[in-house]
């Protein structure tokens, strides 16, 4: 169905019409100063968001078509329920005279302005700026792959395909959409690209109705509105409810290299490390270690201290560094004279925006970890909390047995600044056999 291109006879409207692109245009994103329009001026755009399920909470997300869309635009309305009336597909018409536009959280906004600040149209203005009328069209979602998310499609439906949620998430036991310990206000889970090394975040409010929902386990497609997160430091998809999820097709996770299901740790220590005594990380090149930024960059792996531990970390965040590609590697260890090896480590992550650590081991590093041969590990790589720093560190006990001559440990960062800059504290790395 083609959209109408008259006003509906059913609005009453007068004045020039333009399109929601040439509104945007109105922002300086050099000045950053709020403007305020004037004069007759109007848009016509269609609801692409719904507040039904409590993922979008005063606002409403409109793009300019509905398919294909050229711009889209989130407006602050401090009204609950707007699905009642302005339900998804809706096509409204947009007065302007006596809205600003700013941008707040990385996304343009419609709004009144109030002392320099943007606020929400009140409920008693809304029928003077949102003119609702009859026509619902379908929403046609634009089907992109994550690596195309750009400004263009803020604000804007979207369809993702051959997408599952990070396997970490199901290591202990299933994980919700936003009911977690560590979720305050927004629940940030990581979804990535089938086929590619792409990911994402889902982005669910504490408030959903579907908070308390498990995260499917299998594969599929996502449809959602693009948008940014509060501090406008990485894209984040938004639900307007579990219904846009259509899962049920066979995972896609890495292959590991299994050895076994021995993690019964032995009596003897072929190797330890809790870096207690690494107050500077350059102590540990003497000792045998590799710890190398691999892009050229400046940024490794670093001592680090909380609550009186020592761990080494590794962070992208502020670093300017876009990728960001560092290795942590452990000297040698002998499983020549031994069996039933066992290799244990602690991780925790903090401020997270995606599973961005690997951990590897290989027989014939020589170092430059490009030219060795790398076997990917299980590891427990945790999810953390996305704004603050994580106080629990998430054991992982590998079966390493089927080694039998001399082997590295390889930690593999692979951030970029500003979308990927999750924080990793390592510590306590050993390897036990019998």
């Amino acid at each position: 169905m083609c959209p109408e291109t008259q006003v509906p006879a059913n609005v009453s409207i007068e004045g020039t019409q333009i399109s929601l692109r040439a509104a945007k245009n109105n922002y300086d994103e050099e000045t950053g100063d709020i403007f305020t329009f004037s004069g007759d001026q109007y848009f016509e755009a269609y609801v692409v968001s719904s507040d039904r399920a409590g993922n979008f909470y005063n606002e409403l997300i409109l793009q300019d078509l509905p398919g294909n869309p050229e711009a889209g635009i989130q407006i602050l309305i401090d009204e609950n329920a707007l699905y009642q009336r302005y339900n998804f597909g809706r096509k409204v018409f947009v007065k302007l005279n006596g809205l600003s536009i700013s941008k707040s959280n990385g996304l343009i906004q419609l709004g009144k302005q109030n002392r320099g600040d943007l606020d929400p149209i009140t409920p008693s203005e809304i029928d003077e700026y949102l003119v609702r009328s009859e026509i619902i069209e379908e929403i046609t979602p634009q089907q992109i792959d994550i690596g195309d998310f750009s400004p263009e499609f803020l604000s804007t439906y979207i369809q993702l395909d051959n997408i599952q949620f990070n396997r970490n998430l199901f290591t202990q036991t299933n994980s919700t959409f936003a009911a977690e310990t560590y979720d305050q206000f927004d629940g940030f889970r990581q979804i990535e690209e089938c086929g590619s090394d792409d990911s994402a975040l889902l982005a669910t409010s504490t408030y959903a109705d579907f908070r308390s929902v498990n995260l499917p386990a299998t594969s599929g497609t996502i449809l959602g509105v693009l948008g940014r997160d509060f501090y406008d430091d990485f894209y984040v998809v938004q639900l307007n409810s579990t219904e846009d999820l259509s899962f049920g097709s066979e995972r896609c996770d890495p292959e590991f290299f299994d050895c076994g299901n021995n993690t019964e740790e032995g009596d003897t220590i072929l190797f330890e490390e809790n870096f207690a005594e690494i107050t500077n990380e350059n102590r540990l090149d003497p000792l045998g270690w590799t710890n190398l930024n691999v892009n050229g960059g400046e940024e490794r792996f670093v001592d680090a201290t909380s609550n009186g531990n020592r761990t080494l970390r590794i962070s992208a965040y502020n670093t300017g560094e876009n990728p960001l590609e560092a290795w942590l590697i452990t000297p040698p260890i002998d499983l020549s004279q031994t069996r039933n090896e066992v290799l244990s480590f602690d991780i925790r992550a903090s401020y997270d925006n995606g599973t961005i650590l690997q951990v590897y081991i290989s027989e014939d590093f020589n170092g430059d970890p490009e030219t060795a041969n790398w076997q990917l590990l299980e590891a427990n790589i945790p999810m953390g909390p996305s704004n603050q720093n994580a106080t629990i560190f998430r054991n992982s006990k590998i079966d390493i047995s089927c080694f039998t001559a001399q082997v590295y440990i390889g930690f593999r960062y692979q951030g970029r600044d500003p979308s990927r800059t999750t924080t990793y504290d390592i510590d306590n790395i050993k390897v036990t056999a019998e």
